[in-house]
C-alpha cells in the first residue's frame, strides 16, 4: 500500500507544492514561450510527473506506471471515445451535400451580416462544437462568414468570441465528463453547476458579436435579435445540464436558438441592413485553400488544428438560395437522430438497463492507494461504461445516419480510419495530459498544491477562475484544463471551506474565456480566412475581450461562494 505525503520535500508544504507545480509549468514554458507542439509538451510534462511522483513524492515505480495507464485508459475512453465518434458523424454528414444544404439554409435566412454572425458562429459554431469541438466551429464558421461577404479578419475574431459559451458542453460534454473522472464529484452535480454560470455568459456574447460587426450602430439596431439569441441559448443550456442530459447540452441550445432566431426574424427586422463589406480578400476559393492547408501543416502539430483545418476545407459554399423543406430536413437529420437516441437512453426503464449491463465498476489493477490521512482514494476505482457511454450512444447515431445518408459500409469505416489519422496527435496529447493527471492526482502532487492554495482562503474563489482560464488559453483545451486543474480546484475547497463542485466547475465555466487566445485556435481562425501569421493581430483584438468575460464570470463565481448567490450551488 501506498500512503500519499502532503510535504514530502525537505518537510515543507510550500517547497512541496512549488515541486508539484513543475510538470505544469514545464508544460506551460514549453507551449507558450518556446511554442513546442503539445504532444511533446504534454508527454514532457508526464514524463517529469512520474520522475516527481517516484523520487519526490515515495511513490512505488509500478503504482506510478499503473496511474499512468489508468489516466491513458481514461483519456482513450470515454473522454476520446466521444471525440472520435461525434468528429465521424461530423465528417459523415461533410461526405454528403446535406452538410452545404445546411450551411445554405442558415445563410439564407439574412444577408445582414450581424445576423449572420449570431446564426453561423453562434448557433451553427456551437452545433459544431457539440459534436466536433476541438477548433473545428472556429475554422468552419470563420470561412462561412468570409464566404458571406464578412472581412477576414472580423471573420476570424467573431468567430473565436462566439466559441464560448458552448465550449464547456463542447464534444457531447467531454470537459465536464472529464472533471467528473479526475475529481470523482457527481456528473449532475458539476453539470447542473456549469449550467448556472454559462449561461450568463451566452446573455451577452451575441452582444459582443454585432458590436464588433458593425460597432454602436450594430448593438443599437440588432440588439433585440441578439438578446433573444442570448436568452433562449442560456435557457436551452441551463434547462438541459440541470434536468435533462448533459451530453447533449449545447445540441438544445443550438438548435432551440436557431428556431428562436427564425420566428424572431418573421416578426423583426433591423431598420438597415448591413451586407458585404466590400471587396473580401482572397474571395471564397482562397479561403477554402488556405484552410486546406491548415490540415497539412499548421494545425499538424497539435491534432486540433488537423481536424479543423480538414473540415473546413469542404464548407465555403457561395450559394445562398434557400432549400426545399425536405432538405433543410434532411440537412438536420443528424442532430435530430442525436437528440432522439439520447432521449430514449434517458428514458426511465432504458436508462436502468442500461445501468445494469452497460457499466462495469472495478478497482484498477496494481493500485493500492490512500490519503495522508490514510483514507483510500476514490480514483483507484474505475467505472467503465460500455453501452451506456456517450460514444456509444453517438455510435449507435452515427449508424443511423449512415443508413438515412445511404452511406456504404466501406465509406463509413473509411471515414471513420480517416477521422483516426485526422486526431492522431489529438489522441496523444489527450491522453498524455490525462495520464500527467493521474500521476499527479494519486502520487499526491495534486494535493499538496490543493493545500497550498487553501492558504489564500477565501480569495480562492478569485483565483480558482483564472487558473481555469490559464489553463485553457495554454493548452486550447478545456478538457485538459479540467483534466490537469479539477482535482485540485476540489482539494483547494475543501480546505478552504468552499463547494468542491462549485470550484470544480469554475475551472471549466472560467477556462473557457481563455479559449479565443489559445495558439492553437489562434492559428486555425487565421489559417482559415487566409492570414497567415495573424496570430499576434488576433491575440491583440481579443485580449481585452476576453479578460473582460473572465472578469465577470470571476464575479459571479465570487458571489455564488457567498451567502449572496450562494443558493445557486448544488
Amino acid at each position: 500500500m501506498f500512503q500519499q505525503i502532503l510535504d514530502p520535500i525537505a518537510g515543507s508544504l510550500v517547497i512541496s507544492a512549488l515541486c508539484a507545480a513543475l510538470p505544469l509549468v514545464l508544460l506551460f514554458v514549453l507551449l507558450g514561450v518556446f511554442k513546442v507542439k503539445a504532444p511533446m509538451a504534454a508527454l514532457a510534462g508526464l514524463a517529469l510527473s512520474l520522475v516527481l511522483a517516484i523520487v519526490g513524492w515515495q511513490m512505488p515505480v509500478n503504482q506510478a506506471l499503473s496511474a499512468t495507464a489508468a489516466g491513458i485508459f481514461y483519456g482513450l475512453f470515454p473522454i476520446l471515445w466521444i471525440l472520435v465518434n461525434a468528429l465521424w458523424i461530423y465528417r459523415l454528414t461533410v461526405a454528403t451535400p446535406w452538410f452545404e444544404v445546411l450551411g445554405r439554409t442558415i445563410r439564407s435566412i439574412s444577408n445582414d451580416l450581424r445576423i449572420l454572425s449570431i446564426l453561423i458562429a453562434f448557433c451553427f459554431g456551437a452545433l459544431l462544437e457539440s459534436l466536433a469541438g476541438f477548433g473545428a466551429p472556429v475554422a468552419i464558421s470563420a470561412a462561412m462568414l468570409m464566404a458571406a461577404g464578412m472581412k477576414p479578419l472580423k471573420s476570424a475574431v467573431v468567430s473565436l468570441l462566439a466559441n464560448t459559451a458552448p465550449v464547456a458542453f463542447g464534444a457531447m460534454a467531454a470537459p465536464i465528463i472529464a472533471l467528473n473522472g479526475v475529481t470523482g464529484l457527481p456528473l449532475h452535480d458539476l453539470s447542473s453547476m456549469a449550467g448556472r454560470q454559462t449561461p450568463f455568459i451566452a446573455l451577452i456574447v451575441p452582444l459582443l458579436l454585432v458590436f464588433i460587426v458593425d460597432g454602436r450602430r450594430g448593438v443599437k439596431q440588432t440588439w433585440p435579435v441578439a438578446l433573444v439569441a442570448g436568452v433562449a441559448f442560456g435557457l436551452a443550456q441551463f434547462v438541459t445540464s440541470n434536468y435533462f442530459a448533459v451530453e447533449l447540452t449545447d445540441v438544445v441550445a443550438a438548435v432551440v436558438t436557431v428556431a428562436a432566431v427564425l420566428l424572431m426574424l418573421k416578426v423583426w427586422q433591423p431598420k438597415e441592413i448591413v451586407g458585404v463589406e466590400g471587396a473580401v480578400e482572397g474571395a471564397p476559393e482562397s479561403a477554402h485553400a488556405a484552410v486546406a492547408v491548415t490540415a497539412g501543416s499548421r494545425g499538424a502539430g497539435s491534432g486540433a488544428g488537423a481536424t479543423a483545418g480538414s473540415a473546413a476545407a469542404t464548407t465555403v459554399p457561395t450559394d445562398n438560395t434557400r432549400p426545399e423543406p425536405r432538405q433543410i430536413w434532411m440537412a438536420i437529420a443528424p442532430y435530430l437522430i442525436i437528440i432522439a437516441v439520447f432521449s430514449v437512453a434517458q428514458l426511465p426503464f432504458v436508462k436502468t438497463w442500461l445501468g445494469q449491463v452497460g457499466s462495469v465498476t472495478f478497482a484498477w489493477p496494481g493500485l493500492d492507494i490512500t490519503d495522508s490521512a490514510g483514507k483510500p482514494v476514490a480514483a483507484t476505482k474505475f467505472k467503465l461504461d460500455h453501452l451506456k457511454a456517450t460514444g456509444t450512444l453517438l455510435l449507435f447515431s452515427g449508424l443511423l445516419t449512415m443508413v438515412l445518408y445511404k452511406v456504404t459500409a466501406s465509406q463509413g469505416l473509411r471515414i471513420y480510419r480517416d477521422t483516426l489519422v485526422q486526431l492522431r496527435w489529438t489522441i496523444v496529447t489527450v491522453t498524455a495530459v490525462l495520464g500527467l493527471s493521474f500521476v499527479m492526482n494519486l502520487s499526491g502532487q495534486t494535493t499538496t498544491l490543493g493545500f497550498a492554495l487553501a492558504s489564500a482562503g477565501g480569495f480562492f474563489a478569485i483565483l480558482s477562475p483564472l487558473i481555469g482560464w490559464i489553463g485553457v488559453a495554454l493548452t486550447g483545451s478545456d478538457t485538459s484544463s479540467n483534466s490537469l486543474f479539477g482535482q485540485m480546484q476540489a482539494t483547494a475547497a475543501e480546505q478552504t471551506g468552499l463547494s468542491p463542485v462549485l470550484m470544480a466547475a469554475s475551472n471549466s465555466s472560467a477556462g473557457v474565456m481563455g479559449k479565443m487566445l489559445s495558439l492553437q485556435n489562434l492559428a486555425v481562425a487565421a489559417a482559415a480566412v487566409g492570414l497567415d501569421g495573424a496570430e499576434g493581430t488576433l491575440f491583440r483584438k481579443l485580449i481585452g475581450w476576453s479578460l473582460g468575460l473572465l472578469a465577470l464570470i470571476t464575479v459571479l463565481i465570487f458571489l455564488q461562494s457567498t451567502p449572496v448567490l450562494g443558493w445557486m450551488v448544488p
